[in-house]
């Protein structure tokens, strides 16, 4: 017998087992969890032939579920819709980490019908397992209205299965994640470090040079920071380093970038952003930090000034390291001169 008919038959007479091995085998070719829990959730289609189906994750900070993926007639309305832990067949198994299978919700108190009202869906049954990893409930998989008279204890194994598939998954993904952000962020300021700030302005002047539009970045360097190091020591400079990155990132929009080049450097990348706008921004953070005193221990209120240089892509620099050297070399004119100001790449000094 030939390898094709081999699996031809195993797929025959155990279908449960293709599928797991399907299943397992996205799980150790990809690290893209999109695809995988999408791979998951199709098999899952393809053998209990739900009316509707979705894999809803946790929000802990909120103590909410949502619909990271939903398949059905009623899934873009679901697209919206949040379940309080504990709220409906979903939230109970959310709150409780143990699967239910509801063969009538009229007969069943723990169901939540808002949910049918919102879509003009009308369930039957529940079919829903935990994902659960180290005793956290990290998500829910439910299938609606699922052919109760062909499931039983080997159905339900193989959806407890895949639900654990799932979780695998996810855990991966976040530890994958992790191991990701550590490299490219600061230890000290919880900034995004040097390094992805290459990374970063590279890629943003592709984007420039394709769409059309100018961006900017404001090099910031601390006035008079290693006198805070020799007064107070360096366990005090530290604390004041990550204040510092705090306050630059608080005040900066949802699309830039705030980077600690190295010491007590700092830059800050404005994507879509003119020189004049920038020019705007390096002085908001110019009078935040004039005017804020920072407690970083009983007694210890210091307060502390930085000199900052702009220059804008594509105006002042045609790649991502001379537009770094024009912004540093307008910091270093202010920092050789003046202190406590802005120089500006083409436009001088602004106080």
């Amino acid at each position: 017998m030939t390898q094709p008919e081999q699996s031809a038959e195993v797929s025959q007479s155990k279908p449960e087992l293709a599928i797991l091995h399907d299943v397992a085998k996205a799980l150790t070719s990809s690290l893209n969890l999109d695809s995988i829990l999408q791979a998951i959730m199709d098999k899952v289609a393809a053998y209990f032939r739900p009316d509707t189906w979705s894999l809803l994750m946790t929000d802990d900070e909120h103590g909410e579920l949502y619909f990271a993926i939903a398949v059905g007639d009623a899934s873009e309305s679901l697209k919206s819709v949040r379940l309080k832990i504990g709220e409906g067949i979903a939230g109970w198994v959310a709150k409780y980490g143990e699967p239910l299978v509801v063969p009538d919700v009229t007969k069943d108190e723990r169901f939540a019908s808002r949910i049918d009202e919102m879509t003009q869906w009308r369930t039957s049954s529940i079919l829903c397992v935990p994902l659960a990893s180290k005793e956290r409930i990290l998500g829910v998989i439910q299938l609606i209205n699922v052919d109760m008279s062909s499931f039983g204890s080997d159905q339900f194994m193989l959806l407890q299965a895949l639900a654990d598939y799932a979780a695998i998954a996810i855990d991966n993904a976040r530890a994958v994640e992790k191991i990701q952000e550590l490299t490219i962020t600061d230890d000290c300021t919880g900034l995004y470090n040097a390094r992805h700030l290459y990374d970063t302005i590279d890629s943003e002047v592709y984007r420039s040079i394709r769409f059309g539009y100018e961006f900017s970045v404001v090099f910031l360097d601390l006035d008079h920071f290693k006198l805070i190091n020799d007064n107070h020591g360096h366990l005090v400079g530290s604390r004041l380093l990550f204040e510092v990155g705090s306050t630059i990132k608080s005040r900066l929009r949802l699309i830039d970038y705030a980077f600690r080049y190295g010491g007590d450097e700092f830059v800050v990348l404005l994507p879509q952003t003119s020189k004049q706008s920038a020019l705007v921004v390096a002085r908001r953070l110019l009078d935040i930090l004039r005017t804020t005193h920072f407690h970083i221990a009983d007694g210890l209120d210091l307060n502390i000034r930085a000199s900052m240089g702009v220059a804008s892509f594509p105006d002042d620099a045609r790649n991502a390291h001379d537009l770094i050297r024009q912004a540093d070399e307008m910091m270093y004119s202010i920092k050789n001169t003046t202190r406590d100001a802005i120089a500006v790449c083409g436009l001088g000094t602004s106080l």
